[in-house]
């Protein structure tokens, strides 16, 4: 069972508070929606943007479990070849592809996000990304709002040499911060990524952004919340 820093348990419903907050960068801080649009440009169909993201995290996955580290830039843009190849585009395939990875760069973040952070951080909590994607992207995504300066570090697991949900991910950003699991809480809009984080020992919190059910098949989450603002409202109600 995890720790909070009062060394209590960590459950649904109780008052115990992490002291680091560990965020997945993709769809849970980013807003990814404008990608369809860069399908579009290319003269493919929007809705090979969710499946061609769905399949890039298959893949990384199923890589990881063989023990490969892949480059989430070269399986993004191999994924992409395999999607567009045999399309009608209106321009050569390299070139398309191009166009499409540069909206990574694009993007901007969900319109609660900010915000909340800023009260996050306000409240006293430790703020660091976690992304299967670069620490890059996520540095540029979060200057850009404004709030990069509520981040004390920008974390992939590029370095951590293993990707999420493998245990070692989350391992590597607690060693990084000094902390021990139950001293953190993971937040994600992927119950895939919330349940290894419980798995790990961490708390969780799931971002239900779609108002969705969460599986039944993966670990709870130790928190559910429709926005990011609405959970910095519920830590700070836990804090008495």
């Amino acid at each position: 069972m995890a720790e909070s820093r009062l060394g209590e348990p960590i459950r649904q419903g109780t008052g115990g508070l992490p002291r680091l907050l560990i965020f997945d960068v993709n769809e849970t801080l980013s807003d990814m929606s404008p990608m369809a649009a860069r399908f579009e440009d290319v003269g493919a169909p929007a809705s090979l943007a969710k499946a061609w993201f769905a399949g890039l995290l298959r893949d990384g996955f199923a890589l990881t479990v063989v023990g490969e580290n892949p480059a989430f830039a070269e399986l993004a843009a191999e994924g992409l070849r395999g999607h567009l190849a045999g399309g009608s585009l209106d321009r050569d395939l390299e070139s398309a592809v191009s166009h499409v990875m540069a909206g990574f760069s694009d993007l901007g973040v969900h319109g609660d996000v900010a915000g909340a952070l800023r009260r996050l951080a306000d409240l006293g909590f430790r703020l660091v990304t976690l992304s299967n994607g670069s620490a890059s992207i996520a540095a540029r995504l979060l200057a850009d709002a404004g709030v990069d300066d509520c981040f004390e570090s920008f974390l992939s697991v590029e370095q951590a040499d293993i990707w999420k949900p493998v245990p070692g991910a989350y391992g590597y950003a607690l060693e990084q911060c000094g902390v021990r699991a139950g001293d953190a809480m993971l937040i994600a809009v992927h119950p895939w990524d919330t349940d290894g984080a419980r798995r790990a020992g961490l708390a969780s919190a799931w971002l239900n952004r779609g108002g969705s059910r969460y599986p039944a098949y993966f670990l709870s989450p130790t928190l559910e919340a429709p926005s990011l603002l609405d959970l910095a409202q519920q830590l700070e109600s836990r804090r008495g």
